[in-house]
């Protein structure tokens, strides 16, 4: 057949992670590609009685077709939680999406054009640089240090750059890199986007998991003039499985976001709405998050010790205050996705980090998640990492 596809087509390709995962299946694996939350966290007997409840007082509610911004009492519940990240919201100001991954969709449907410029993060989520390449832009990466993006960097390249269209960020827990931004440079990021007149994409799955100190502000709480769009996610507080994310914007730009959505999929899962609003209104979400975090603290730990004691002294790694992952670089002659042959070999998985980063270039880092593997599986697989580590200096 000679099918014509659309010329965006040739700039989409198959998500490394998903990629991965497909190898990671194998029982034997010990898996630290993914981004995966621990499954034996999820609430499953809550959950049980939460879809029988909703079922039965409303089934018929539950099982029908909804509004397009969302069950109204879940985004009010969403708006007066998001007061923990400095943000002052009400339920009007909430749009529900399938998981924040649809709002990265809709984000470059209704901002990019062809040849428009995304800054982000140098390096930065795979899989935002994937669903904004869907509409034929370039990528600025800004360079960033252990506290983020640079902003006297960000303030030269937007100076340069008349392309630009949207600033897109992850603040919190960084994923590839698990790194936070200071307040200070969240602050800076507001004025300059204002000085230059862009919209900023603030992505925040993770920042509810921290493990110490207190949560910062958000950049949305310094947005002045409705300029920062809020993406977030119950996938990393609660349960992927139920596709509950959210956008948080000034009613101008939401409008623009519901429309859209209105042609994707005129509205996301009344039932997972329902039954999520409902776990909310019996039970203690704060109380279930703190479990995580206690998991998640105790895993990141384990791991970054058993680095400490199994990588070469080469290998470099960051310390994550939160989140799901850690971030290594090692020297500059090897290449991660080499290692990452040699370390399936030994039944051990991986990300390289190469593809975080939408310009290319970088391959000699990775991303190692801590939140899915129990205690054992930790110290047994990065102990064979370390081994495919110290092979590869030796060459």
């Amino acid at each position: 057949m000679a099918i014509r596809f659309a010329n965006r087509m040739e700039g989409i390709k198959a998500s490394e992670i998903r990629e991965l995962l497909k190898l990671t299946t194998r029982p034997e694996i010990i898996s630290f590609a993914g981004g995966l939350p621990a499954p034996e966290l999820f609430p499953v007997e809550e959950m049980k009685k939460v879809t029988l409840k909703v079922l039965e007082e409303g089934g018929q509610q539950a099982l029908q077709y909804s509004t397009t911004e969302g069950f109204t009492p879940l985004r009010e519940k969403i708006a007066a939680r998001m007061a923990k990240l400095g943000i002052q919201a009400k339920a009007d100001d909430i749009l529900i999406t399938n998981g924040s991954q649809q709002g990265l969709d809709f984000s470059g449907k209704i901002f990019l054009n062809p040849g428009d410029v995304v800054i982000c993060e140098s390096p930065s989520y795979l899989g935002a640089i994937n669903a904004f390449k869907a509409y034929e832009c370039e990528f600025v990466e800004v360079p960033t240090d252990d506290h983020g993006m640079i902003m006297e960097e960000l303030e030269k390249i937007l100076e340069t750059t008349p392309q630009a269209r949207m600033i897109y960020v992850i603040p919190d827990f960084q994923n590839p890199t698990g790194r936070t931004w200071p307040v200070d440079r969240r602050k800076r990021l507001v004025e300059l986007a204002v000085k230059f007149d862009l919209p900023i994409v603030e992505d925040n799955p993770y920042g509810e998991l921290r493990f110490e100190g207190e949560i910062p502000p958000s950049i949305k709480s310094f947005d002045i003039d409705g300029r920062v769009i809020f993406l977030g996610t119950y996938s990393k507080t609660f349960c992927p499985g139920l596709r509950i994310g959210w956008v948080c914007a000034s009613e101008e730009i939401l409008t623009k976001y519901i429309l859209v959505k209105q042609g994707a999929d005129l509205q996301s899962s009344t039932i997972s709405q329902r039954e999520l609003n409902e776990f909310l209104e019996l039970y203690n979400l704060d109380e279930h998050v703190e479990k995580i975090k206690d998991t998640y603290r105790k895993r990141r730990d384990l791991m970054l010790q058993t680095m400490k004691e199994a990588f070469p002294p080469e290998f470099k790694y960051t310390y994550p205050e939160g989140g799901l992952f850690t971030w290594v670089t090692m020297p500059g002659h090897l290449n991660a996705r080499d290692l990452m042959v040699k370390a399936l070999e030994k039944n051990v998985a991986f990300v390289p980090g190469g593809s975080f980063f939408p310009n290319g270039g970088h391959e000699n880092t990775c991303r190692i998640n801590y939140s899915n593997m129990p205690e054992d599986k930790i110290v047994e697989g990065i102990k064979r990492l370390g081994e495919v580590f110290a092979e590869a200096l030796q060459k």
